[in-house]
């Protein structure tokens, strides 16, 4: 995930302003005006002066990139510059700062090599576009492949500690965390959004499952529900598998009755059958393939939900390769 940095030169106050407000990760300005960008907002600003500006004509600056690199400078490739030369620093770096003047170039700087720059530097010219840039290579994340699965069972089974997991961000139709007894197979647990005649709606909202439950998070991990706490980012996904993030504002957990709901999907092998545990409540709902909500009070077999599928094996929410079974 790219960071986004403003250049703000020459100086304007209303643009700098603009920038903060959409969520830019720093500021670039002249040195005289360092201080009192820092008393703006709490974030990254830097000296102009102290920015290596590089433009990538021939193999030569290419070079002398990556020794400005090795030496810690700042190094900002400008605009003109191309996907081979950038690919060839970033093989050798994680520091490749690359400027842009809109969302097309922004996204495809953010996308080189899969994993994209650390940095886009967007100017005044860009300033139209930069709450664009910074929601679409910032907040953005890659796709998540859901796969239709079919409701197999649905089973009271008492109380149990569940977690609400509400965040700075208000979620739409279509949303939602994905959350499973196993991380080889998540459900796709819909937001609060909808409302009813005793409950208001809560589109900050899911109500996600039990506390041992896996979340799947950003960057290919996963963590337990119990293990969330205000301020950690996590994996919010629409129902046609695109994903942005959330910040966790609060988490509360409380026991609540609860449901063992077990889906399974046909595959080469034969089927594969996964189960979470949800709040037996109207207000806590699984997702269709169209994005409606499906509330678990009136879930029945035969029901077809949005899950994925994985390979079995984490440790500290990392992937790794071994033999591992999980019922």
């Amino acid at each position: 995930m790219a960071k986004v940095f403003f250049l703000c030169d020459p100086y304007d106050k209303s643009a700098i302003t603009l920038a903060l407000e959409s969520g830019v990760d720093g500021l670039i300005v002249a040195r005289e005006h360092l201080e009192s960008c820092q008393s703006l907002a709490r974030c990254n600003v830097q000296a102009l002066e102290d920015v290596d500006f590089i433009t990538l004509a021939g193999k030569s600056d290419e070079t002398d990139a990556l020794s400005r690199l090795n030496q810690g400078h700042t190094v900002v490739l400008q605009r003109g510059w191309e996907v081979i030369p950038v690919e060839n620093l970033l093989a050798q770096s994680e520091e490749v700062c690359v400027e842009v003047a809109n969302v097309r170039e922004a996204k495809l700087a953010s996308g080189i090599l899969e994993r994209g720059v650390y940095g886009l530097v967007v100017g005044l010219a860009a300033c139209a576009e930069l709450k664009t840039i910074v929601k679409e290579c910032k907040l953005a994340q890659k796709s998540e492949k859901l796969v239709e699965a079919r409701i197999t069972r649905i089973e009271q089974v008492g109380l149990g500690h569940r977690v609400c997991v509400d965040t700075l961000s208000l979620l739409h139709r279509g949303q939602g965390m994905l959350v499973g007894n196993s991380s080889a197979f998540t459900f796709l647990v819909h937001a609060e959004t909808e409302h009813n005649e005793y409950v208001a709606a809560r589109p900050f909202r899911v109500n996600a499952g039990g506390v041992h439950a896996y979340v799947r998070l950003p960057g290919d991990t996963t963590c337990y529900l119990g293990e969330l706490q205000a301020g950690k980012e996590v994996l919010i996904v629409q129902n046609d598998g695109r994903t942005t993030l959330a910040t966790v504002g609060r988490v509360k957990i409380e026991v609540r009755p609860m449901l063992l709901i077990e889906a399974e999907v046909a595959s080469e092998q034969g089927c594969e059958r996964g189960t979470v545990f949800l709040q037996n409540a109207e207000t806590i709902r699984l997702t269709a393939p169209d994005g409606r909500p499906l509330s678990v009070v009136g879930l029945a077999p035969g029901d077809t939900v949005l899950c994925r599928i994985d390979v079995a094996g984490r440790h500290f929410g990392m992937r790794v390769s071994e033999e591992i079974e999980e019922n």
